[in-house]
């Protein structure tokens, strides 16, 4: 069983940055991924990006990638979600996700936080 927490979610403005965290409740190196979703009002949790369990790999939606970084502190039990040049279309409710599946999948994560909300207004 893991169990994890974001924090880190907050208002900001366009163009400005967001650091998002996310403390498990256990060792995460033990071949446990982790990833980020999104979901804004009224439309379906969408992957953000993901890292697998040592950190060598990430992946990342079309629509981040050069502004989202996905990191793990493995020693912390922390996975983080740098946001940079944030736009008003990124405000969305942030969940983190644990899995032992190296996917995108949202199905296929099993483990969910309460979520973090991020607002970026123009």
């Amino acid at each position: 069983q893991v169990q994890v927490v974001e924090s880190g979610g907050g208002l900001v403005q366009a163009g400005g940055s967001l650091r998002l965290s996310c403390a498990a409740s256990r060792r995460t190196s033990s071949t446990i991924n982790m990833a980020w979703f999104r979901q804004a009002p009224g439309k379906e949790r969408e992957f953000v990006a993901a890292i697998n369990w040592s950190g060598s790999s990430t992946y990342y939606a079309d629509s981040m990638e050069g502004r989202f970084t996905i990191s793990r502190d493995n020693a912390k039990n922390t996975v983080y979600l740098q946001m940079n040049n944030l736009k008003p279309e990124d405000t969305a409710v942030y969940y983190c996700a644990a899995a032992r599946l190296w996917t995108t999948v949202r199905n296929a994560y099993d483990y969910w936080g309460q979520g973090t909300q991020v607002t970026v207004s123009s």
